[in-house]
């Protein structure tokens, strides 16, 4: 009778395992129907507004279309839509790899300092015309915006190969360094022209409307690359979630896999923020939203944080053209509208449960 009750018990939790994985893949397909929706609709969206049938007919039969509807969809709209959808799965990836390495719910490119270095590489070649990088100079402002950004990002690597550094001092040392980069960030706007301040102004609210095609093909390939990377770390990764101690029991390398989670991370966020400017709280929000949704086992999370972070930058997108008729607003102005609230609920829920 034991062994037949252990059995039955075993058979129990393997049902219920696979009635968890099914709901969760529910969820996700459910997650790429809503986002593909989002995107239909943000393209039909704009100065001349088109219905949804029109604009996958654009998409999937452009012959059967007029010239300038195909032009509207494939070289106006599509670029900003999917470049909404590519830079929100990967600030959203970057986000959800900072915490969980970090054990901290606050950690993203945004918190951690990326954003701001990225926003001062942008700002010395806008107001003081410095390329970092003199052989690149006809692209100017992303390829700043990268460079400070990942020295921003192997500063925060070396310090954490430090003796005695441990996860909090990484987090306080994110903090100082957006403290530092926005500090000279206003010291450049102070001594900017007019012309040039509006320019930073505009660049650090983040914009889409700039996205072409080769931004949206280099954003994607590094997506396609790391998140493969991340994949195969997903049970390492998941056993962090449980502390380093247990992650160590288990055979994890804790400090490799967090070093290289780390830079890879640091690549992920620095490339998207090069091309749009300053996004914030979609590397916060999103991955709160899919470990509220899928939990914490990376199977299920990393395509969760992908879709969710995609999905909100684009109904993001969708929102900054339908607030004010006839104007765009700059989408990083709606991030934190929208992220900002969410901030406070994370911050007293805090208070009612362990992270």
């Amino acid at each position: 009778m034991t062994s037949v009750a252990a059995r039955a018990s075993v058979q129990e939790g393997r049902d219920r395992y696979r009635g968890l994985a099914l709901r969760r893949i529910f969820l996700l397909a459910g997650l790429s129907f809503a986002l593909f929706a989002s995107v239909c609709v943000d393209m039909a969206l704009g100065p001349a507004n088109y219905t949804i049938a029109e604009v996958l007919r654009a998409m999937f039969d452009a012959d059967a279309v007029s010239d300038q509807l195909r032009v509207v969809v494939w070289d106006i709209r599509m670029p900003i839509a999917l470049m909404a959808v590519t830079v929100g799965a990967s600030l959203s990836v970057a986000g959800a790899q900072m915490q969980t390495i970090l054990a901290n719910p606050l950690a993203s490119p945004f918190t951690l300092g990326i954003s701001a270095a990225a926003s001062f590489g942008a700002a010395l070649a806008l107001v003081a015309g410095t390329a970092l990088v003199p052989i690149a100079v006809n692209y100017m402002v992303p390829i700043n915006a990268f460079a400070m950004a990942m020295i921003a990002a192997l500063f925060i690597h070396f310090a954490s190969t430090m003796r005695g550094v441990t996860v909090e001092t990484i987090v306080l040392l994110g903090i100082a360094l957006v403290f530092t980069f926005n500090a000279l960030l206003s010291l450049l706007q102070y001594l900017a022209s007019e012309q040039a301040l509006a320019a930073v102004v505009f660049w650090t609210m983040g914009s889409l409307t700039k996205a072409t095609w080769p931004k949206v093909a280099i954003t994607a390939a590094v997506l396609a690359v790391t998140v493969p990377l991340f994949a195969r770390q997903a049970w390492a990764l998941t056993a962090l979630r449980l502390g380093e101690d247990k992650a160590a029991s288990f055979g994890v390398n804790v400090r490799r896999l967090r070093l290289s989670t780390m830079m890879t991370v640091s690549l992920l966020a620095a490339i998207p923020v090069s091309f749009v400017g300053t996004i914030g709280f979609i590397g916060l929000v999103g991955p709160h939203i899919a470990r509220m949704l899928v939990g914490e086992d990376q199977r299920f999370f990393l395509p969760a944080s992908v879709l969710c972070g995609a999905l909100l930058l684009s109904v993001t997108s969708v929102v900054s053209k339908t607030l004010l008729p006839g104007a765009i607003l700059p989408i990083g102005v709606i991030t934190a509208l929208v992220g900002v609230p969410f901030f406070f609920v994370l911050i007293f829920s805090s208070r009612r449960r362990a992270w």
